[in-house]
């Protein structure tokens, strides 16, 4: 059974991540969207909360599970 969960959590990727680039930030198993605007975008996770802030963002891509946020990104915040 614990080759099956292995497998399972390897092919998913169940596990929050948060990729910082250039103009971009790419989150990965969040949980929901708390806030959405072009100067602020507050995402939940299992933990508490992310806050990107900055000006012109905009969801560039959107799926269940994974959001890539562009625009002139001046701060991430956990909470």
């Amino acid at each position: 059974m614990q080759i099956i969960k292995n497998l399972r959590s390897y092919l998913l990727e169940d596990e929050f991540q948060i990729r910082i680039l250039d103009g971009k930030v790419n989150v990965v198993n969040y949980d929901s969207i708390g806030h959405f605007d072009s100067n602020k975008v507050i995402l939940k996770y299992q933990m508490g909360s992310i806050v990107i802030t900055g000006d012109h963002l905009v969801v560039s891509k959107l799926l269940t599970d994974e959001i890539l946020v562009t625009g002139n990104i001046k701060n991430i915040e956990l909470r």
